[in-house]
């Protein structure tokens, strides 16, 4: 059986992770920096992000700073499903904030909460409940 983790390249990786545990509670288990890697001789990336990871809403998230442009597509969006309605909906609010609200958290006709946003890291996020949770 294998895992998948969500791995991003940012352009700030440490202030996106920042950002992760703050706006869905967790925190960040690892830093990693281009400094520590054996033979690293540029002084210029000693403290950029090599390998970072994060649990955020119990999930484990993996990121590095990237040494190219990022930009963001729509080819995949990180789904979060949460038991608990209030969670749900605090998540997505703190994940709008700075970004853009795609499709509003409300009844789904499949009976959850669903809703869309981008973040500020232009990352897209899709917030479910349960079907319980679907009021």
């Amino acid at each position: 059986m294998a895992k998948l983790y969500p791995y991003l390249h940012s352009e700030d990786a440490r202030a996106q992770a920042e950002f992760y545990t703050e706006a869905l509670g967790g925190e960040i288990l690892s830093v990693m920096t281009y400094g520590e890697m054996p033979g690293a001789k540029d002084e210029s990336l000693k403290d950029k992000v090599l390998h970072l990871a994060l649990v955020a809403a119990g999930v484990t998230i993996f990121l590095s700073d990237s040494f190219r442009p990022v930009h963001p597509g729509t080819n995949l969006n990180l789904s979060l499903e949460f038991a608990d309605e209030e969670e749900a909906r605090k998540a997505f609010a703190n994940l709008a904030e700075g970004g853009t609200i795609g499709h509003p958290l409300e009844p789904a006709f499949w009976g959850t909460l669903f809703g869309q946003v981008t973040d500020k890291y232009g990352v897209l996020w899709m917030i479910t409940t349960e079907a319980s949770q679907a009021g």
